[in-house]
């Protein structure tokens, strides 16, 4: 009987804590900007949503904003599902990635110098590698989109966006 009750208490204690590390409200550390927010404060760069431009099976946004310092974030609807992404500039180089944290549910992100560090969970990922350095979700990497820059936007392939949210959607 001692046995049964220590190990109900040991599963809701590994519920408590599960919902508390992953999706239980928390920021991380990290304040979740409206549509309009986003900007460099403190060290951190907080997202900017943008409208991405989708003409045919091609995906534009403005390269300028984030040569600029900024990391925008922007949906596109792919298979009839709305994917939430994430571009930003580091270290000369930029990146587009999946904008998701699948445990969580979360679609936000900032960016902490070279983290990535998921505004609803705090979840760490490496932002030139999208893996998962630590959090509840770090076993969900942040899958790039492959791109070009071209007429000063940043261009991506309907297919490519589709491929890096599903295998974002993936442990590993």
């Amino acid at each position: 009987m001692m046995t049964k009750i220590a190990l109900a208490l040991v599963l809701i204690s590994i519920a408590v804590l599960a919902a508390i590390g992953c999706g239980g409200g928390s920021d991380g550390g990290i304040s979740t900007p409206g549509p309009s927010g986003g900007g460099n404060t403190g060290g951190i760069i907080r997202p900017t949503w943008v409208d991405a431009q989708v003409e045919g099976n091609v995906v534009s946004i403005p390269a300028s904003e984030v040569d600029d310092g900024k990391m925008l974030h922007f949906r596109v609807t792919g298979q009839g599902a709305s994917m939430a992404f994430m571009a930003y500039k580091l270290d000369g180089e930029r990146y587009v990635r999946a904008n998701v944290c699948p445990p969580c549910r979360s679609v936000g992100f900032s960016l902490a110098g070279d983290i990535l560090v998921c505004n609803s969970c705090g979840t760490r990922f490496e932002a030139s590698t999208g893996a998962g350095i630590s959090g509840a979700c770090r076993n969900y990497p942040k899958a790039e989109v492959a791109h070009v820059v071209s007429g000063g936007k940043i261009t991506m392939g309907i297919d490519h966006l589709v491929t890096a949210y599903e295998n974002t959607q993936r442990p590993g």
